[in-house]
């Protein structure tokens, strides 16, 4: 028995590639502070996800699902499943659209802050939170 099958491996090269994507997306995306390396990891993620949804959409053989003009349809024609195209395409729009807005909170986030690293905004965001819980038992302490 072999202990690798090559033509396994390398007929499936598409489902490899997807799976080092996708994993490198989320490593980016759960390892990295900066806000805009997390932006760049889920669309390297998405974009993934797009070719895993256009190869399984891919058939051997089949053509454009277009009828012919004179409306009579081969049984023998195989045809390929626009769906998984259309779906891909709806999904970029809303990517690149969900990127954008993205990258406008990040732009705010700078502008409030001064930062986009996560883990000086955690320090900066509990220093707020220290500060509003002093501010509340001084009120109270003054009522009481």
């Amino acid at each position: 028995m072999q202990a690798f099958d090559w033509d396994f491996i390398v007929g499936h090269m598409n489902y490899w590639l997807f799976i080092v994507l996708m994993m490198t997306g989320f490593y980016i995306v759960v390892a990295k502070g900066n806000l805009v390396k997390k932006i760049v990891g889920l669309n390297i993620f998405q974009t993934a996800v797009f070719m895993l949804y256009i190869s399984i959409g891919k058939v051997t053989g089949g053509t454009a699902p277009i009828f012919p003009l004179d409306m009579e349809v081969d049984p023998a024609v195989t045809y390929s499943n626009p769906l998984p195209h259309v779906l891909i395409l709806t999904a970029i729009v809303v990517g690149v659209a969900t990127t954008s807005l993205g990258l406008a909170l990040i732009v705010r986030i700078r502008e409030e802050y001064g930062t986009i690293e996560e883990d000086e905004l955690l320090k900066i965001e509990k220093e707020i939170a220290l500060q509003d819980i002093r501010q509340h038992s001084e009120v109270i302490g003054e009522r009481g």
